[in-house]
């Protein structure tokens, strides 16, 4: 058995096993889990169960209720409504898919779609999450309580003085004196400052999500030496700092929160052309170091602010895309039910994105823990049902909905990736527009007389009308991408205050069909401000939402904000739940720590370049990963902060850092997104018809946060290393270690090359075995290699005869293995 083989069966060896509660425990009660539960599931119990199975209607029909976590999982007559992690045990999900002809469910009425019981199959495999503990409570009727108000996210933050410490040398940055002072008070000490080379590494990937070079290490030893380390590590922050690669890195972290996607997602999952319009945007504001403050009020109403150029209303409006990117299920059939599941994932996202908390949870019931009532989601949805959603998608047989994309004015250099038209081909699809509304007009005509009696002049079939109706859809979104002469248009997702302007109505349990009163526009009353803004009657209201939303005095923003960049920086924020902070969330590790921050980033400009500074250059920060027995004894969580934790690189960052090592990134941004060069409008399940495509969509060499993100179909790098769900708001991303991982290292294309180009690189760069042993593990892990190491690397280089493939360039295949078991080890896709 070769070296590199050897190496990856051993890893393959002490991968976990998994049983089926083991491999869904870990979800059962993360965020993720609960915000599907609370957008894909509760919705459909509440519109087509209660009625039948909750302690509110009063019923409870074959013993069975299905309102609170206890009761769905004791079940009824026939056993468990619900095992978590068993969906053919599931009596809900047999029920609902019709399995048994003795028990379907709703009764009296269709299955519901596919997409619903894909839905609840999905669920009930990551564990049935469901944070409904306790008895049920009636919707509507719940009062709120002076104490829900008085819960500590709710107040306004406030600084606090820098608490005393009995180390008073250790401390570099004001928040130190925090992180002391709580160790000091249990009785714990921090750990030693970590090698300069180690923090090296973790500086690069934090800021960056590369490795230094060998090169970058020796400049920085030098410096340490000459300068001391803190001069040298000021040096180093300042230039990542300046790197393009900072927005590459921390623009993902945001594209996490905001669910980035280029595809509809659900059954029709439609391609979304001009999605990678909002990822540049994204990108290029943490570079600029936009103020989040106005990085939030862009995104939520960038159609609302003054412009002094085309370009700057371009980029405005491409802001907006943050609304607009949501899934969508293209094939509804209910265009009110369409609208209506739109404005409640805009609720949810702005809401769980901008100050963690889901008001969207109360869309069908007043929320059942934190103080947001049915009333404060109606408030809100007149605001989204004031804003019209332009996406880009046309009318095909794959889907019924057809949206509008959103035109950008013109501007010089701007990348249009859809190609223009002959004024021949323009003439011809505006003949067959206006031919195709000709007969829909008769076929109108025809079902009025029907309706009344007559006979029509002309009948129509069924595939007459979808025909119509296809063929309607594919051409005017053909015109749409072009002018009247035929040139292609600036095109772009986003939104626009709708030409209508109102108020929504009350839904009874969130069914459109039950309309109740109508509730005046407005914010949740638990978080009114002293200067609240009205909102005027012409307009959505989403600009005032804005201005909420970034006020000093709103007790949220400014929190979930830093504390998304501390858990960044550290793995685990203050609040170790970054998307929730209701009173099912965690509390604060460090409360006045993150008050402080929280006004101190305020007062700073709202400067996220500034705190990740200050984070970088902290004697926190610059703490060593090692276990001392002690504390780990005391604080096994690390909740204090007497150590770095240790973390796995996300997915971006390994196959960055393959590239990367191998000489082979491409540091220059792509023009546009596979989905708008290639796919285009289309729906995701023929791509795989398409030759142009690679099999894996990962055909390109540039940095990972430029791949397709397509719903359901990421890259395999993306999706077996847990990249983030981009239907959900996913500030923290699951961390698994599965046997998969080891699989797709060993045998993948991707790295089997990369493997090639390190030992290609090796061969250029060095001449002896030693030397390229050396130069390896510099590149890879950013350190020499042990003497151990060195000595079984040179064996192995030595002992074996030399074998060559023709497709590798001549290279020593020894060398490949060598090079791939290297990227496959546990040190190069860790970090300390």
């Amino acid at each position: 058995m070769n070296f590199g083989r050897l190496m990856i069966c051993s890893f393959l060896a002490i991968a976990p096993t998994l049983t089926r509660e083991s491999l869904y425990a870990d979800q059962t009660d993360s965020q993720a889990g609960i915000a599907f539960f609370e957008s894909k599931v509760r919705p459909v119990l509440v519109q087509y169960c209660y009625r039948c199975h909750s302690a509110e209607a009063g019923v409870s029909e074959g013993e069975l209720q299905l309102d609170t976590r206890t009761a769905i999982r004791k079940g009824g007559d026939r056993g468990p409504a619900v095992v978590p992690g068993d969906p053919p045990a599931s009596w809900l999900l047999k029920a609902m898919s019709h399995a048994d002809t003795d028990l379907k469910m709703p009764p009296k009425r269709e299955r519901l779609p596919d997409a619903v019981i894909a839905d609840f199959k999905k669920w009930i495999e990551m564990g049935a999450p469901d944070p409904r503990v306790g008895d049920a409570a009636a919707a509507g009727n719940k009062t709120w309580k002076k104490a829900d108000r008085d819960y500590w996210a709710y107040q306004t933050p406030k600084s606090s003085t820098l608490p005393l410490v009995t180390n008073v040398t250790w401390p570099k940055a004001n928040f130190d004196y925090f992180i002391l002072a709580k160790l000091e008070e249990n009785e714990l000490s921090p750990s030693p400052d970590e090698h300069p080379q180690v923090l090296l590494r973790r500086l690069h990937f934090d800021l960056i999500g590369l490795p230094p070079t060998p090169e970058n290490r020796s400049r920085f030893l030098v410096r340490t030496d000459a300068d001391g380390i803190d001069a040298a590590l000021a040096a180093e922050v300042d230039e990542l700092l300046r790197s393009p690669s900072f927005g590459e890195r921390w623009g993902r972290h945001w594209l996490d929160v905001s669910r980035f996607g280029e595809s509809s997602g659900t059954e029709a999952n439609i391609s979304f052309p001009y999605a990678w319009r909002y990822r540049d945007y994204v990108i290029d504001c943490v570079n600029e170091d936009v103020p989040f403050n106005r990085f939030v009020l862009e995104q939520v109403a960038g159609d609302l602010l003054a412009y002094d150029s085309n370009a700057e209303r371009a980029r405005l409006l491409i802001a907006t895309g943050f609304l607009a990117l949501g899934p969508k299920k293209l094939d509804a059939v209910d265009q009110r039910q369409f609208h209506a599941d739109v404005i409640d994932e805009q609720i949810d996202t702005v809401t769980l994105a901008i100050i963690a908390e889901s008001v969207a949870c109360a869309r069908c019931h007043d929320h059942k823990f934190d103080p947001f009532s049915m009333t404060d989601y109606y408030a809100l949805a007149g605001i989204f049902a004031s804003t019209k959603t332009f996406f880009g998608t046309a009318v095909s047989p794959s889907n019924r909905i057809g949206g509008d994309p959103l035109r950008l004015p013109e501007v010089e250099g701007q990348k249009i990736l859809h190609p223009s038209l002959p004024q021949k081909k323009v003439d011809a699809l505006k003949k067959q527009l206006a031919e195709l509304r000709a007969e829909q007009i008769q076929m109108d005509d025809a079902m009025k007389a029907i309706f009344s009696g007559k006979k029509p002049v002309r009948t129509f079939s069924l595939q007459d009308a979808l025909r119509v109706f296809w063929q309607s859809g594919s051409v005017e979104g053909e015109l749409e991408k072009v002018s009247d002469s035929g040139e292609a248009l600036p095109l772009t997702m986003g939104v626009l205050d709708a030409d209508k302007i109102g108020n929504a109505a009350l839904l009874e349990r969130g069914d459109v069909n039950k309309l109740g009163k109508i509730v005046p526009r407005a914010f949740p009353q638990s978080l009114q401000l002293d200067d609240q803004l009205e909102i005027p009657d012409d307009q959505s209201g989403r600009l005032q939402l804005a201005h909420w939303l970034t006020n000093r005095n709103q007790p949220l923003t400014g929190r979930v904000i830093v504390n998304r960049i501390w858990h960044h920086m550290f793995g685990t924020g203050i609040v170790a739940t970054v998307d929730n902070f209701g009173s099912t969330g965690k509390q604060p590790s460090h409360p006045e720590l993150l008050d402080t921050l929280a006004v101190q980033f305020m007062q700073n400009g709202w400067s996220i370049k500034q705190l990740v500074r200050e984070i970088a250059l902290s004697r926190t920060y610059r703490q060593s990963s090692a276990l001392r027995d002690a504390s780990f004894h005391r604080d096994p969580d690390n909740r204090f902060l007497g150590r770095i934790s240790k973390r796995r690189l996300e997915a971006e960052c390994i196959r960055d850092a393959m590239l990367a090592v191998s000489g082979e990134l491409d540091l220059d941004r792509p023009v546009g997104s596979l989905v708008g060069r290639v796919i285009g409008d289309k729906p995701i399940s023929l791509i795989g018809l398409d030759k142009r495509l690679p099999p894996d969509l990962d055909g390109c060499l540039n940095r990972s946060v430029y791949l397709p993100v397509i719903r359901d179909r990421l890259p395999d790098i993306l999706d077996l290393f847990d990249f983030a769900e981009p239907s959900l708001v996913t500030g923290n991303r699951e961390t698994t270690n599965v046997p998969i991982q080891a699989l797709y290292l060993l045998n993948s294309p991707f790295a089997q090359d990369r493997a090639n180009g390190l030992a290609t690189r090796l061969m250029k760069e060095a001449g002896t075995d030693e030397q390229r042993i050396q130069r390896a593990f510099l590149l890879c892990f950013s350190r020499q290699p042990e003497q151990v190491e060195m000595n079984r690397s040179l064996d192995f280089l030595k002992n074996k005869k030399h074998s060559y493939d023709a497709s590798r360039n001549s290279v020593p295949m020894e060398l490949i293995h060598f090079c791939q078991a290297l990227l496959c080890t546990a040190e190069f896709r860790n970090l300390d």
